[in-house]
């Protein structure tokens, strides 16, 4: 079990928490966190670009000219693809992006963030963030207190204060442990997970 410092939310040591070697001392498989963050981006896409065929354009029912003796080439309609305002050949038409991968790969991705993030001192337990009240201002100074750029926020459960509070603080967010993912993880620079949280995670990728 690797042991890790425990903060208070000022980053105050105040013991330290064993953290499974499983979960945050895996080996890092760069691919699967690649393969995670690219599904997690395709099913998150609408799909809802569509361009219009010689069937659903509008025009193109008579011959332009005729066949032969103009001297000019053959057209059938004024809605070809070679035409100006013509059809759109092969163009795109609403779809569906998502897909899944393997659970087995989609934790072993998760594990790999995890434990890249642990290796780069960017992962830091705090025992727990006390928000009586919504106080953007008093949320914004714990924030600062890790010295991170763009932050996320692991709770265990959802806080209303905490929610409230970090909601319009540039590069913040707080995310309830069961909706952590591989695309969450790699885009802040660091994670502040509370102790409780870390059970949580561990208890999901150790099954």
């Amino acid at each position: 079990m690797a042991k890790v410092p425990l903060y208070d939310q000022n980053k105050m040591v105040i013991g330290e928490v064993e953290l499974s070697d499983e979960v945050f001392c895996s080996p890092v498989k760069d691919y699967l966190i690649y393969d995670a963050v690219k599904m997690y981006l395709a099913n998150k896409r609408q799909g809802t670009a569509s361009t219009k065929t010689r069937g659903e354009v509008s025009g193109g029912g008579k011959k332009p000219w005729k066949q032969k003796g103009t001297g000019r080439a053959r057209a059938g309609s004024n809605r070809s693809p070679l035409w100006r305002k013509g059809a759109i050949l092969f163009g795109p038409k609403p779809r569906d992006y998502s897909y899944k991968l393997p659970k087995k790969a989609l934790k072993s991705a998760m594990k790999s963030a995890l434990s890249l993030k642990l290796s780069e001192s960017k992962l830091f337990v705090v025992d727990a963030i006390n928000m009586p009240e919504i106080k953007t201002k008093k949320f914004n100074e714990i924030v600062k207190k890790f010295e991170l750029n763009k932050v996320l926020f692991v709770l265990p459960e959802r806080d209303r204060n905490i929610e409230l509070s970090s909601r319009n603080i540039p590069n913040v967010k707080v995310l309830k442990s069961d909706y952590l993912n591989v695309y969450e993880i790699m885009k802040y620079d660091g994670l502040v997970v509370l102790k409780d949280a870390v059970k949580n995670i561990e208890g999901a990728l150790s099954l």
